[in-house]
C-alpha cells in the first residue's frame, strides 16, 4: 500500500465524476463497455457499504450525435448541398440526457442496483433551501443504498452558452462534482478522465511525466495543458480547477483514468492510481524535490568526475566510506531497529556493519578495474588498437528490503565509476536513508554527492524507466513479477534476477555423510536466500536406502516442511507439491525421484524454467557422472559436491555483488565489478587515413598487454 494514500481506505462517501471522453467513443456514440465496467465497480463499492454519488457528462455530445443522424435521415438532396448549421446545445442536452440516463438505469438494474436521476442548474444552488433539501435527499438515498446520478441540466440552463460559459457557482460537471462533494461532505472525489492522471505537459508528449501528487506551489507554474476534451467542454484544466478547489476545502481528490476497469477499486485499496490532490500534499513532498531526469543527469555528471579521479583517489574514497560506516554504527543500528519495529521484519544481524566495511576494503584493494586493457592489437604500421574496460554509465537498481544490499551496491558503483540510482524496499526506508546520508557524505565535493541518488518513492520508478537516454542499465532485485513488470515497462536494458529454483541432485554413488552435510547446508544456512535449495532430487536407487531416511530425518529435525513430486509423494507419503517450479524461500522444499543423472538434468531444464536457472548441484563420487552434470546443466552456476550457498559474490572473491543474474545477456551468475563494466576501443595513430585502404597493410597482430597510462 502507498503510505501517502493509506488514508483512502477509511473513505465511506465518495463522488465519482465521469467525463464525456469516457462516456462516449470517438464517433460520439456511447462507450457501452466502459460504462458497464464503471457500473460494475460502483455496484461492488455499493455492496461493500460505500456511499457513492455519480456525476456524469456526455448528454450534450450524445444528443448532438443523435440529432445529426436524425437530421441526415430526414434531409433532402438540396438540404445536403447547403452548409450544415451547428445544432443548438440545449436541444442536444435534452435529447442526450434521456438516452444517457436510460442506459445507466438499464446497466444498474442488471446489477441489481437502484439509481436516481438529478438534473441541476447553477441557479438552483443560489437558493439556500434548495441546497439544504438537496443534501437531505442525497443522504436519504445513500442510506437506502441508491446511487444518485447527477448532471448539469444544460437543456434549461439560463446561461447564454452553457457549454462555453465559465461563470457562476459551477460552470461544468467537474466543478459541479466538486460542489456536490462539499455539499454532502464527501470523503473523496474521483474525477475520471481519458488519461492516467495529470501530466506535466500534454500526455501525447513523450517528455511529459505523470504527476502522482499535485503540489500547488510546485506544479501550478510548470504544467502545460494540452487541448481540451475532444467532446466535453473543460478538459484537464477544468478538472484541475475543480480538484484544487475541493482539496483546499479538505476533500481529497484523485484524477485517474476511466478507461481502466478497476481504478476506483484500486484507489480505495490505497494503491498509487492517478494524481492525488490533498490540502496537506505540500507537507509530504518537498516543493524543491529533484525530478527523475535531474537525478539521473546529476548521477551521470558525477560519475564522469569519479572516472577522472586517479586509481588511488578512488581507492581512498572507498576506504573513507568503510570508515564512515563503522564510525556511525550505532546510528545505523538505531534506524534499522526502527524499521524492524515498524515492519516486524528481519533486520541487521549483530556485528553486521564490520563485515560490510571489510567487504568494501576488499573492493578497494582489488586491481583497478577502470581502463584495464583487455586486448592490444597492432592493427597496421603505427596503429595500435586497445580494447579497454570502462563503466556502464548510470545504473538504476530496484532492490528488496535488505539494507545490506544498499552498501554492497553503492560500493560496487563507486569502484566501477558508475552513477547510481537506488530504490530500496519501504520496509527499510529509514535504514536506507541513513546509509545514503553516511555514504554520500564521504564522497568529495570534486565528485559530488549526487553520484548516488536515493529514489524516495516507487511512484518515481515509471518516470525513471522512460529515461533510456540517460540511464544505461536497470537491475531489479526481487520477485519474478517485479522483473517482468520492469522488462515490459522500459527500453533500457534490464539485467534480471528472476526466481531461482535451486536443485541438489544426490546420485546413487554419493558419499552419505557428504550428501547429508551438503543438503542440510543448502536448505538450512539461509532459507530466504536465492541460492537456497528448493528441490532435492534423488536417484531412484535411493528410494529404499538408509541415506534417504537420514536425509529426510535431518531436514525434518531442522523444521523443514517436505513436499513430494509425483513419484516421491506416493513412495514417501508426502503432501503433493503444487508445482515442481516453486521457490519457497523458507523452511520448505520439494523432494522427487529421478531415474538417473540424465533425468535429473532434464528435470532441472524443465522445472528450472531453463532461461532463469540459478544454481544447481550434484553430489556424487562418480567423476564421469559429475562431468556430465557440470557440462550439460544450463544454469548460471553448477556445482559438484558443494553447497549451492557458495553462489555468492563475496564467496566467489568478487568483493560484493549487485545480484545473482539469471539473464543470458551481459553478466550471468553473481555480478560484481566485472558485471558493471563494458568495453571501449582506443586507437592510437600518427596521422593515418583510410583513403580506400590504399597503401594500408593490416597486420592484426596481438600485442602483450600493458598497464594503461
Amino acid at each position: 500500500m502507498d503510505p501517502i494514500r493509506a488514508f483512502l481506505i477509511d473513505v465511506k462517501r465518495l463522488i465519482v465524476k465521469v467525463g464525456t471522453a469516457v462516456v462516449t467513443r470517438h464517433d460520439g456514440r456511447l462507450a457501452v463497455g466502459r460504462l458497464g465496467a464503471l457500473c460494475e465497480q460502483l455496484k461492488e463499492l455499493n455492496s461493500q457499504g460505500y456511499e457513492v454519488v455519480l456525476v456524469t457528462s456526455g448528454a450534450v455530445g450524445l444528443g448532438r450525435q443523435r440529432l445529426r443522424y436524425r437530421k441526415l435521415v430526414n434531409s433532402s438532396l438540396a438540404d445536403l448541398q447547403n452548409p450544415q448549421v451547428e445544432l443548438d446545445g440545449k436541444a442536444c442536452a435534452a435529447v442526450g440526457q434521456n438516452s444517457l440516463m436510460a442506459l445507466y438505469d438499464t446497466l444498474f438494474s442488471q446489477l441489481d442496483v437502484t439509481s436516481s436521476q438529478h438534473l441541476v442548474t447553477d441557479s438552483d444552488f443560489r437558493i439556500d433551501s434548495f441546497r439544504e433539501q438537496l443534501s437531505e435527499t442525497v443522504k436519504s438515498l445513500l442510506a437506502l443504498k441508491v446511487i444518485p446520478v447527477f448532471n448539469e441540466n444544460d437543456a434549461v440552463s439560463t446561461r447564454r452558452a452553457p457549454y462555453e460559459d465559465s461563470s457562476g457557482i459551477f460552470w461544468d460537471n467537474d466543478s459541479l462534482a466538486g460542489l456536490l462533494a462539499m455539499e454532502v461532505k464527501a470523503d473523496l472525489l474521483v474525477l475520471l478522465s481519458d488519461v492516467e492522471g495529470l501530466y506535466s505537459g500534454p500526455p501525447s508528449d513523450p517528455n511529459s511525466k505523470l504527476i502522482h501528487t499535485y503540489i500547488k506551489e510546485k506544479h501550478q507554474a510548470e504544467i502545460t495543458f494540452g487541448d481540451k476534451s475532444r467532446l466535453g467542454r473543460g478538459g484537464m484544466t477544468a478538472k484541475v480547477d475543480a480538484a484544487v478547489c475541493a482539496a483546499s476545502s479538505g476533500i481529497p481528490v484523485v484524477i485517474t483514468s476511466g478507461y481502466a476497469t478497476d481504478n476506483i477499486i484500486k484507489l480505495l485499496q490505497g494503491k498509487p492510481v492517478g494524481t492525488l490532490f490533498h490540502k496537506d500534499a505540500h507537507l509530504w513532498t518537498s516543493v524543491n524535490e529533484v525530478d527523475a531526469r535531474e537525478m539521473a543527469v546529476a548521477a551521470r555528471e558525477c560519475s564522469r568526475r569519479l572516472q577522472a579521479m586517479s586509481s588511488e583517489e578512488r581507492r581512498k574514497l572507498l576506504l573513507d566510506v568503510a570508515d564512515a560506516l563503522e564510525a556511525n554504527e550505532s546510528l545505523i543500528m538505531a534506524e534499522n531497529e526502527a524499521d524492524v519495529a515498524a515492519a516486524k521484519a528481519d533486520g541487521y544481524e549483530k556485528a553486521l556493519i564490520s563485515p560490510l566495511a571489510k567487504s568494501i576494503r576488499v573492493l578497494a584493494d582489488m586491481e583497478e578495474p577502470i581502463g584495464h586493457i583487455v586486448k592490444r592489437t597492432d592493427l597496421a604500421d603505427g596503429l595500435i588498437l586497445e580494447k579497454t574496460s570502462c563503466p556502464l554509465g548510470v545504473l538504476l537498481i530496484v532492490f528488496e528490503s535488505r539494507p545490506d544490499a544498499f552498501v554492497q551496491i553503492a560500493s560496487l558503483a563507486i569502484r566501477t565509476g558508475n552513477g547510481l540510482l537506488l530504490k530500496g524496499g519501504k520496509e527499510a526506508r529509514r535504514s536506507n536513508a541513513i546509509l545514503h546520508k553516511i555514504i554520500t557524505s564521504a564522497i568529495p565535493d570534486s565528485v559530488g554527492d549526487k553520484l548516488i541518488g536515493l529514489v524516495a518513492s516507487r511512484e518515481d520508478i515509471p518516470d525513471l524507466l522512460k529515461l533510456d537516454d540517460v540511464i544505461d542499465l536497470v537491475i531489479p532485485r526481487g520477485s519474478n513479477s517485479l522483473v517482468s513488470q520492469i522488462n515490459n515497462s522500459t527500453k533500457i536494458p534490464v539485467l534480471g534476477h528472476a526466481d531461482g529454483v535451486c536443485h541438489v541432485y544426490v546420485d546413487k554413488s554419493a558419499n552419505p555423510d557428504m550428501a547429508k552435510k551438503i543438503v542440510r547446508d543448502a536448505k538450512i544456512d539461509y532459507p530466504a536466500a536465492c541460492n537456497t535449495m528448493e528441490t532435492l532430487l534423488l536417484h531412484q536407487d535411493l528410494s529404499n536406502n538408509d541415506l534417504l531416511k537420514e536425509l529426510l530425518a535431518e531436514l525434518r529435525r531442522e523444521g523443514v516442511t517436505l513436499y513430494g513430486g509425483p513419484r516421491a509423494s506416493s513412495l514417501l507419503n508426502l503432501p503433493r507439491a503444487q508445482s515442481l517450479h516453486c521457490e519457497y524461500s523458507s523452511l520448505a522444499c520439494t523432494v522427487e525421484f529421478v531415474d538417473d543423472v540424465g533425468a535429473a538434468i532434464d528435470h532441472i531444464h524443465q522445472h528450472g524454467r531453463h532461461v532463469i536457472s540459478h544454481t544447481d548441484c550434484i553430489v556424487t563420487e562418480d567423476r564421469e557422472v559429475a562431468e556430465m552434470f557440470l557440462h550439460r546443466v544450463d544454469s548460471a552456476a553448477v556445482f559438484h559436491n558443494a553447497s549451492t550457498r557458495f553462489c555468492d559474490g563475496a564467496r566467489f572473491g568478487l568483493g560484493a555483488e549487485v545480484l545473482v543474474s539469471t539473464s543470458r545477456a551481459h553478466a550471468r551468475g553473481p555480478v560484481g565489478v566485472e558485471g558493471l563494466l563494458t568495453t571501449r576501443w582506443i586507437l592510437r595513430g600518427s596521422g593515418q587515413v583510410v583513403d580506400g585502404d590504399k597503401g594500408v597493410t593490416y597486420s592484426h597482430k596481438d600485442l602483450p598487454l600493458q598497464t594503461q597510462i
